[in-house]
């Protein structure tokens, strides 16, 4: 299994980006769906996250901002960021909870990541 984002890219305050994911390989089901990103020199933090049944989640610095989105036939889950701030500067991940058709539990994947910056 393989996640693959794109979209990132350079941007100026007040900006929009869409990103997108794609998962692939031999997948029997998907179950959450989701983006973290990662500043210098900080953690990794949930941005949002996304249910097979597109119940969503938000870290509290992107509500409103911010929109996850799923297309469950593609294995796809996209992150449209509206209004940026030089705080969103970080690079984003994809992360999905993906159970393969060879095992009978689910594993988490991730991405490798796309670089986002905001200038002011």
């Amino acid at each position: 299994v393989q996640l693959q984002a794109s979209g990132g890219g350079s941007v100026q305050a007040g900006g929009s980006l869409r990103l997108s994911c794609a998962a692939s390989g031999s997948i029997f089901s998907i179950y959450v769906m989701g983006w973290y990103r990662q500043a210098p020199g900080a953690q990794r933090d949930l941005v949002a996250s996304i249910t097979s049944d597109s119940s969503t989640s938000y870290g509290d610095s992107v509500k409103g901002r911010f929109t996850i989105s799923r297309d469950n036939a593609k294995n796809m889950v996209y992150l449209q960021m509206n209004s940026l701030k030089p705080e969103d500067t970080a690079v984003y991940y994809c992360n999905a909870v993906i159970q393969k058709y060879s095992i009978g539990y689910a594993l988490t994947y991730w991405g490798q990541g796309t670089l986002v910056t905001v200038s002011s």
